[in-house]
């Protein structure tokens, strides 16, 4: 009988690409348990503007979060191609399922050459590097690899978008 699983090494050098707006992005496909067609999603009440609520995924409560809207890009309303990727998430010692909202979904694919350049946080140009696990090419197209736990991380996402409106109010 051939194992049907991929090995653990070549599951972390494959990636779910995704498109918001202009940009590629890519997420670890170890992480990915579905992608999903746009649902309804239940509003929270006080929530931040990225997290666009739940939805109901086979009895289970899944947040979703827009990723554009998180990664500081303006709000674009459902099309035909927008779906939602629900990945596990590292909280601490556990993993919850979150529901990320993306314009399209392209495929799963190997970076060019399996290489992944990252950037030191050295406070170059002031930019936070922790959303970000490294860039790739893909068929020579740069692809920005997103760092997930960090990503999703309440100190993060609180910091970050803390020094994006005191970006915008200067």
């Amino acid at each position: 009988m051939f194992d049907q699983q991929p090995k653990t090494d070549e599951l972390q050098k494959t990636f779910l690409t995704c498109r918001l707006g202009d940009e590629c992005v890519a997420l670890p496909v170890s992480r990915v348990m579905e992608i999903l067609d746009p649902k309804p999603v239940t509003k929270l009440p006080r929530a931040p503007e990225f997290l666009l609520g739940y939805i109901d995924l086979r009895g289970e409560s899944i947040l979703v979060v827009d990723m554009r809207l998180l990664l500081a890009q303006p709000y674009k309303e459902d099309t035909t191609d927008t779906r939602i990727v629900v990945l596990w998430v590292k909280t601490g010692e556990t993993e919850t399922p979150v529901g990320l909202r993306a314009d399209q979904v392209f495929e799963v694919t190997r970076l060019d050459d399996d290489k992944l350049e990252t950037f030191a946080q050295n406070g170059l140009l002031n930019w936070d590097t922790r959303m970000v696990a490294g860039v790739g090419r893909r068929e020579g197209k740069f692809v920005t690899v997103l760092d997930l736990d960090r990503m999703l991380s309440s100190k993060v996402i609180s910091e970050f978008h803390q020094s994006v409106e005191d970006a915008e109010a200067t």
